[in-house]
């Protein structure tokens, strides 16, 4: 029997199997391409002509967008600095809602440039104290290129609201933007009925409905809701109308333990039969008499209780998500009651304008409409010619009302279509001439990676991007911090006269959340598996 050697080292102290991955070309290099590799996928859907990705998932359910946090939620990303860059554009989704695009693009650009500094020979710890500098300066920058007077606004004037929300709508929907931003703005108002303070704006009031079917010019707005699906009974139609909310079902009480009855006669089964049904109409007489028209279950409704629901002439509408039914209670007004009991508390009943049962593009809906009181749930109606565009019109919806919601918080706007970024450049270029340092190299780095913004914009739009990228920084050396580029003209021109604005605080948000990644992946020198 041979002598079976002992492992030593790492081998020795890891279970067998395990991967040790270290130093700069096994670790960082490695780590650096495969965030590279992220971008690269998500780049070319930057911008309003940035191009569709195709995804089907692992429950075989495909994706056509161009929307950034769709794409990287779906593909299901197992390298764990990727991951980071992930992490990264979810959280600005969380946080503003748009912009996770430029959050994982430009990471993938300053890994690229921190790639070539360590091949220069230049230690990532000195480019990341390059590139915190750079950050810290940049929000400084940010800050002097804010639009005087933007920092009041009216959140319900109706024209400043679709000029700020113009540019994250259109980067979804090119084209669309002029009919969509009116149609969210009149949502919007509707929702902002209630709250004294816009801060307190709740995104989940917008309701977004899919009917296949019709265009874009069919898309409708509803006050109240849009449910798919037909009511319970006969009953289609009913107006101006008190409203009892049952979470648990109408329907027969069981009781908890098992029972026998014996019946001895046939007037004996009878009376037993006649008993229920007394029950039954008992329950049902009592919302009747309490004025409500209109039972609302969030469970099954039983046949004896449907057959006194229709003598009595109550429409029985099902709903089956609870979280549907809270939206509904919102709606109305109505508090959930578990079960139905002999008598129905006035204060628990809700009201509605109308619930009518309507038939849109060959699909039956329930349109509930409250116009009345502090209804602030409103629904968009989305109409289109198959479920990806559908899809695609309500993620234009999403970051319409998210950029809203981020507004009311806080207004400022700076320039868009890549003025922000060309400045930022070329004043980070000069700021980094003023340091005596290695970090340095990583400052003009972080500067020259602005110039993919541009030239992403250009390249998707199919113009020369080394021709505008240089004419922006001719412009911009001459004091117009304004110029960007017109993507229908092919021209750079002001973007105060093309009404471009973005909000500060996607782009504050954004180049945080990229430079805050991008120094957490160069700082891993090993890896463990």
């Amino acid at each position: 029997m041979g002598l079976q050697t002992q492992p030593y080292g790492i081998q020795g102290m890891l279970k067998e199997g395990h991967k040790h991955l270290s130093g700069l070309d096994e670790a960082v290099i490695k780590n650096i391409d495969a965030c590279k590799q992220l971008s690269t996928i998500t780049r070319t859907s930057l911008g309003p002509n940035g191009m569709n990705k195709m995804v089907i998932n692992h429950l075989d359910k495909l994706f056509v967008t161009s929307d950034t946090a769709t794409i990287v939620n779906e593909l299901e990303i197992q390298h764990p600095a990727a991951k980071i860059l992930v992490l990264a554009g979810k959280a600005q989704q969380q946080e503003i809602g748009d912009g996770a695009n430029l959050v994982v693009s430009f990471a993938g650009e300053l890994l690229q440039g921190a790639e070539d500094l360590i091949r220069m020979g230049l230690h990532p710890s000195e480019i990341i104290i390059g590139y915190t500098k750079a950050i810290n300066k940049v929000v400084e920058i940010l800050e002097g290129l804010v639009e005087q007077g933007s920092e009041t606004m009216d959140v319900r004037n109706r024209d400043e609201v679709t000029l700020r929300m113009k540019a994250a709508v259109a980067s979804k929907q090119y084209g669309q933007e002029s009919i969509l931003c009116p149609l969210i703005a009149d949502v919007l108002f509707y929702c902002m009925h209630c709250p004294k303070n816009p801060v307190n704006f709740n995104v989940d009031n917008v309701r977004v409905a899919k009917l296949l079917g019709g265009g874009l010019q069919n898309c409708t707005t509803v006050r109240g809701m849009v449910l798919k699906g037909d009511t319970v009974g006969s009953i289609k139609r009913i107006e101006k109308s008190k409203v009892v909310v049952i979470a648990g079902g109408v329907d027969t009480t069981a009781t908890e333990t098992k029972g026998t009855v014996l019946i001895h006669s046939a007037e004996q089964l009878e009376g037993y039969a006649k008993t229920e049904e007394a029950k039954v109409e008992g329950l049902i007489k009592a919302v009747a008499d309490s004025g409500a028209k209109v039972i609302v279950s969030g469970a099954a409704v039983g046949e004896m209780a449907l057959h006194f629901c229709e003598r009595y002439r109550i429409m029985v509408l099902k709903i089956g998500s609870k979280f549907e039914l809270h939206r509904f209670c919102r709606t109305t007004g109505a508090v959930a009651l578990l079960k139905l009991g002999s008598a129905v508390n006035p204060d628990d009943l809700g009201y509605v304008d109308s619930i009518s049962v309507e038939e849109i593009g060959g699909a039956r809906v329930t349109v509930v409409r409250n116009e009345q009181g502090g209804n602030t749930v409103t629904t968009v109606l989305l109409r289109g010619s198959t479920d990806s565009i559908l899809d695609d019109l309500e993620r234009a919806v999403d970051d319409g009302v998210n950029t809203y919601k981020a507004l009311c918080r806080d207004s400022r706007i700076v320039p868009g279509a890549a003025a922000t970024e060309i400045e930022l450049a070329r004043k980070l270029k000069e700021f980094s001439f003023t340091e005596t340092g290695l970090d340095q190299y990583a400052i003009a780095k972080f500067a020259e990676s602005f110039e993919m913004i541009p030239k992403t914009l250009a390249e998707n739009a199919g113009l020369n991007a080394m021709e505008i990228i240089s004419t922006l920084y001719a412009d911009h050396a001459s004091g117009n911090v304004k110029v960007g580029i017109d993507l229908e003209e092919g021209a750079c021109k002001d973007v105060s006269t093309l009404n471009i604005w973005d909000l500060y605080v996607t782009k504050f948000h954004a180049l945080k959340y990229a430079a805050d990644a991008v120094c957490t992946v160069l700082r891993v020198d090993q890896v463990w598996n």
